[in-house]
């Protein structure tokens, strides 16, 4: 019996459950005020996190937390980020599934704290329009360019899984997005897993071929951390936040055109990168405190990791989950 056999039983089993707790009204970020804000709220946020560049070139949080200092710090991936919040130098951040995996797995003291709808079309594997390698079986023995520990790192696993390889029978080159895009053109490897924005500036400057996205594979599911002392001394100040972000989003769905620039001139991306890797994006992506459901589609990530050898213990995910006491559930 399979483990994704398993958390499929679970989900059925808890579908009643499910239902009752995604009803409208439940489980939403309700903004709150703690006794105190924070002296400073530090940020962290890639180029894909688009609801967070728009907060950040719009001043949006500084006008709502007025007596809190916002620092924003960018950074190429999520490893790098979650390592940074754990170290105590980020207190929020935005990641992709398999970063806090790894950062659980190393015992990093972080908690999730909220959650965007799934994309699984905003990541794929990429490989050259020649290619000999036209099925995922193909991969075997070849050599794969991604960023370890990122969501590209569990497409890929579920690919070969898929394809009925073992993950011995690939060869990971662990590169940051740049040193892969630079990687896979010059032919230095065989193939790319990536995610958007990386993935659509690619796709529209060399055409590669998309050998597989992550629809069938990983639901590319996108979560908010913190620093598990942020989390519990401020929990109104991140609800808050969840709540701006959600705000953001429909702004972004509102003003399509308006952002794409914005994200552009911030981002270095030319506009129709831009407009593609949104394109990819759920809509409407409004940002909530994490459903029992996604908790579930999270432990199949840290199981699949641990199964073949690539975190060095297994994980709980519930066990960093954050259930603020003043985001309770409404009475139906």
């Amino acid at each position: 019996m399979t483990i994704a056999f398993l958390h499929r039983r679970l989900l059925l089993l808890t579908l009643p459950l499910l239902a009752a707790l995604l009803s409208p009204g439940l489980l939403q970020a309700q903004p709150s005020t703690d006794k105190k804000e924070p002296e400073q709220i530090r940020i962290g946020f890639q180029k894909s996190a688009v609801n967070l560049v728009v907060l950040k070139q719009r001043n949006t949080l500084e006008q709502r937390f007025k007596n809190s200092k916002i620092v924003w710090l960018e950074f190429p991936a999520g490893p790098q980020l979650l390592e940074a919040l754990s170290a105590g130098s980020l207190d929020f951040g935005m990641t992709g599934d398999s970063p806090p995996v790894f950062a659980q797995a190393a015992n990093k003291d972080l908690l999730y704290v909220g959650a965007e709808p799934p994309k699984p079309e905003s990541s794929a594997i990429l490989v050259q329009p020649a290619s000999a390698i036209k099925t995922l079986a193909d991969l075997k023995g070849k050599r794969i360019a991604l960023q370890k520990g990122s969501s590209a790192h569990f497409l890929l696993v579920q690919a070969v899984k898929k394809a009925g390889l073992a993950w011995t029978d690939i060869q990971p080159i662990y590169l940051a997005p740049a040193d892969a895009r630079a990687a896979f053109e010059r032919g230095s490897v065989d193939a790319w897993a990536i995610w958007d924005p990386y993935y659509g500036a690619a796709e529209l400057s060399f055409k590669p071929r998309v050998l597989s996205t992550g629809r069938g594979l990983s639901n590319n599911n996108s979560f908010y951390l913190a620093a598990r002392g942020f989390a519990e001394n401020y929990p109104g100040t991140v609800l808050s936040l969840l709540d701006e972000l959600t705000k953001a989003d429909r702004y972004v769905q509102q003003n399509r055109r308006e952002v794409a620039q914005l994200i552009s001139d911030v981002s270095g991306l030319n506009l129709a990168t831009v407009h593609l890797f949104l394109s990819r994006r759920a809509n409407p992506s409004p940002t909530a405190v994490i459903s029992p459901a996604m908790a579930v589609d999270q432990q199949l990530v840290a199981d699949s990791f641990k199964e073949i050898g690539l975190i060095p213990r297994a994980v709980k995910v519930a066990d960093i989950v954050w259930y603020p006491k003043n985001a309770p559930l409404a009475q139906q």
